[in-house]
Order: C-alpha cells, then structure tokens, then sequence
C-alpha cells in the first residue's frame, strides 16, 4: 500500500494550478498543494482542493449517451464518434454553434475560436 504523490494541474478552472494527486493502490485519494508550483505557489481554492472528488461520483458519467426515439441510450465510444464526426460534416455555418466555458485554459479557448472561424 504505497502512497504516491503525483504532480498535476487543477481541472476546475482555467488558472492552472498545481497540485499533487495522492494516489493509493492506483486510486486517487487525496490532494495536496504543490507548493513550488508557480501559479498557485501551494494556495489552492476551496474548489480545487476537492476537484478530484467528481472521479468517484455516483451520478458521474462513464459511456456515450445517445439521443434516440427522444431518450437517452448508453452506446459505444465508436457509435458516439461516428455520429459526431456525422454531424460535424452536415454542420454549415449557419447551423454550428459552440459552448465554452470559464474551465477552458487559454491554449483550449484559442483552439476553439480558431476551429469555429
């Protein structure tokens, strides 16, 4: 049962901080500050100290879901994937929109403007 601390960036927003997952028999069990980190220098939010949390959540998704005949239906990763590539295709310019969010690092948020122009 050894305990690991791995380095990583905080997912919660786009700041980029630092931290270290502990990690216990391949699970995640903790977080620590990284406190060398030059963003965050150790001082981690309320939020992302608890970031790791949503990986164990009950209501956490872990498949595709698809809409069909008006509900939701589990799939593959492959039938999710084909479907979007699909609809990327059929997309004109009138018809495509894209949602970002405060999450997006700088570098995401400059891929998605440059992939919508």
């Amino acid at each position: 049962m050894a305990i690991e601390y791995k380095p990583a960036i905080c997912p919660y927003c786009s700041c980029g901080c630092g931290i270290y997952l502990v990690v216990e028999d391949g699970c995640i069990v903790g977080q620590e500050p990284w406190k060398a980190h030059p963003v965050s220098e150790g001082k981690n939010c309320p939020k992302g100290k608890n970031a790791y949390q949503f990986l164990y959540a009950e209501d956490r998704l872990r498949t595709p879901l698809v809409r069909k005949d008006g509900a939701l239906k589990e799939t593959s990763w492959e039938e999710a994937l084909d479907l979007i590539a699909a609809r990327f295709k059929e997309a004109t310019p009138q018809t495509f929109g894209l949602l970002a969010s405060g999450k997006n690092t700088n570098e995401d948020a400059y891929v998605l403007q440059k992939f919508t122009r």
